[in-house]
């Protein structure tokens, strides 16, 4: 590796508001993470386990979805926006901002009115209690994926508050107040209710944040006529778009298989358990969230020496608070699990086999935004393809054989097959040492000469 020494300072600065970026951004997720165990404690109390457990089954699906139907674009808005505005290329930044949110809106609806269509034509193919939540679930798509776009474009911009407000504040508080005075005016405390209340909240949030966002984007960039490269932006974004997909499947493809392989008591067990451990990813998404665009920055810039200490220091932010907050929350678990009900806390064991996942995983930082910003997001696509796959076979054998306990070996272990090849890859591709333990000094010092 070269070294270009030429800007340190302002690196330093640089660096510093990152660090205060993941930091913000971490205290919001906690403060969500807090309202989301409240509202999810709140939730399974009013619907009881069966009626909980079809409601998570179905927001699980609805979050893989939302992914799945955007092809990409609120990553790859994130990368593109960063690189024009470096370049000072103000015209394509307008384009990929319009551009990119009409076409997730688009793609979204389309796929929303195929579910829709599929499941009017064919609801036997699924079990009578989930057709109208998955019904309603298809509503939420398009301002989902409208909703993403603008999570993407923010963050370029690092606008905390309407990139990460509305996401994970206004619209989980917005789905149990909905949900609350739904019950107080009569109607029954039911998956559909919860759908209802989320459908509701979910465009309110999209709708303003867009507003908010559109209004700050015209304060801030000079107007200019935008600037379209729509066939070249979607051909990036769908390796992105694979990347994306598969790493949301990894993590919720758990959830799917014990809600379609077990019962919806057992399903609800499972996701109250990964709601605790909520806390532990928010570390890694804060750090992600807050860096993506400055990998951008470094590899444009071409300072080969700052970006890999820059990269370990986000390995730190991101491994260093999962290992703590991991331990705490394994610690705690039974308790937080007894405040959902009594036989909640048969999933305490699930926390200690999804954490060992979880701290491997963090010891590598945001190493697929390292590769996807540094224009590697084909080879990490296959990786997480591989690490789904891996999930996928893992889910199917061990489920029926050890029950919950088997879903969470599952993921724990496609975290760690992950871990390990999305490092060699940095490590092989880019000459990124991405792992919590530094490089030697010798190493280190040879670099800076």
């Amino acid at each position: 590796m070269t070294s270009d020494k030429s800007g340190s300072g302002s690196s330093d600065g640089k660096n510093e508001a990152s660090q205060n970026m993941a930091i913000m951004v971490f205290a919001v997720r906690v403060a969500s993470a807090a309202l989301a165990f409240f509202s999810q404690v709140l939730l399974a109390r009013w619907m009881g386990n069966f009626e909980y457990g079809i409601f998570v089954a179905v927001w699980a699906g609805v979050v893989i979805c939302s992914t799945l139907t955007t092809l990409g674009l609120p990553p790859a808005t994130t990368r593109f926006v960063a690189e024009y505005r470096e370049e000072k290329k103000n015209s394509l930044v307008w384009g990929v901002i319009h551009g990119s949110t009409w076409l997730a809106f688009a793609s979204s609806t389309i796929a929303a009115s195929i579910a829709a269509l599929l499941l009017y034509l064919f609801p036997e193919a699924v079990t009578n209690y989930f057709v109208m939540p998955i019904f309603l679930a298809a509503l939420c798509l398009p301002a989902l994926g409208v909703e993403g776009v603008n999570d993407g474009i923010g963050r370029t911009f690092n606008w905390l508050g309407v990139t990460f407000l509305p996401t994970f504040i206004i619209r989980p508080l917005g789905i149990l107040m909905i949900m609350g005075v739904a019950i107080l005016i009569g109607y029954e405390p039911t998956a559909v209710t919860a759908m209802w209340s989320a459908v509701i909240s979910t465009y309110i949030t999209s709708i303003g944040q867009y507003t908010v966002l559109i209004s700050k984007l015209h304060k801030t960039l000079k107007p200019e006529k935008p600037k379209l490269m729509l066939k070249y932006w979607l051909m990036v974004a769908l390796p992105i778009f694979l990347v994306e997909s598969f790493y949301v499947l990894l993590t919720q493809v758990d959830v799917v298989f014990v809600s379609w392989l077990m019962d919806p008591e057992s399903t609800a067990v499972y996701f109250a358990a990964t709601k605790i451990l909520a806390l532990v990813h928010f570390v890694y998404f804060a750090v992600r969230a807050a860096v993506a665009h400055r990998y951008v920055e470094y590899n444009v810039a071409g300072d080969t020496y700052a970006y890999q200490q820059f990269v370990q220091k986000t390995v730190a932010w991101t491994f260093w608070p999962s290992l703590a907050l991991a331990i705490c929350m394994c610690l705690l678990g039974k308790y937080f699990l007894m405040l959902f009900g009594p036989d909640f806390v048969s999933g305490w064991p699930i926390l200690w086999v999804l954490a060992i996942g979880i701290i491997i995983r963090a010891s590598i930082g945001p190493a697929e935004s390292l590769l996807v910003m540094s224009g590697r997001q084909n080879v990490c696509a296959i990786v997480y393809a591989g690490a789904f796959m891996l999930n996928v076979v893992l889910n199917l054998t061990l489920i029926p054989q050890f029950g919950l306990i088997g879903a969470a070996l599952a993921t724990a272990i496609a975290l760690v097959f992950e871990s390990v090849i999305l490092y060699t890859i940095a490590r092989v591709k880019l000459d990124i040492h991405a792992f919590i333990i530094p490089r030697q000094m010798r190493t280190t010092a040879e670099a800076k000469g």
